[in-house]
């Protein structure tokens, strides 16, 4: 499967906002964007020019892409299809996003960024209301339980991000329950229950031309 495996940090730093790619580094005074909030390059201190409109809607998708860690063919798939689900565009482009298993294992606390859930899903050690799932874009449903796997509780990876996080409802559609390493999907998110800050509403934009 192909994914990104440079630098994450630069992406931080091209979109000039904090992606939260990195897990607890991004949160650390360790986190270059802190010191070097410029874009990346011999002369990305020194580029400062006005933005066109298309590179305004073309900086919007980029950062969504990164944020989600999908590759620019993932990503237009995944527009193709909210394209075809009935309502907004944009919205339902961030519902799909959401509802992937990776980004619900980070969202849950069982991983410290999407990277690494993403490894983790791959890696087979969440199940989906009891089955196996090792699909990181597997879109899951209201009503579906997602769980740590027995033989991978111990992992260490997990007990760490999970140390960070508080047991209940983390969103209004997603409730936790530590002790059994479980999480509910309670409802599809809307678009004022996902925080991720983006302006869909440029990407489609960007799309339609």
């Amino acid at each position: 499967m192909a994914r990104y495996i440079g630098p994450v940090c630069k992406l931080c730093r091209r979109e000039e906002k904090k992606l939260f790619l990195k897990g607890a580094k991004c949160t650390s005074p360790k986190c270059p964007i802190e010191k070097r909030s410029f874009p990346p390059g011999q002369h990305g201190r020194n580029r400062r020019f006005k933005v066109s409109e298309y590179g305004t809607q073309l900086r919007e998708k980029q950062k969504m892409r990164r944020i989600y860690g999908l590759l620019e063919s993932q990503f237009e798939n995944t527009y193709k299809k909210a394209l075809r689900i009935k309502g907004v565009t944009g919205e339902n482009l961030l519902k799909l996003l959401e509802r992937r298993l990776d980004n619900i294992v980070y969202r849950l606390g069982f991983a410290p960024s999407r990277n690494a859930a993403r490894q983790l899903v791959r890696h087979r050690h969440f199940t989906v209301n009891n089955r196996l799932v090792d699909i990181p874009s597997y879109l899951v449903k209201a009503g579906d339980v997602i769980q740590v796997r027995e033989k991978s509780r111990k992992l260490e990876i997990i007990h760490g991000a999970m140390r960070k996080i508080r047991e209940g409802k983390l969103f209004p559609w997603l409730d936790l329950n530590k002790a059994n390493m479980t999480g509910t999907v309670l409802d599809v998110p809307g678009r004022a229950d996902i925080p991720t800050e983006v302006n869909e509403a440029l990407i489609v934009e960007l799309y339609s031309k």
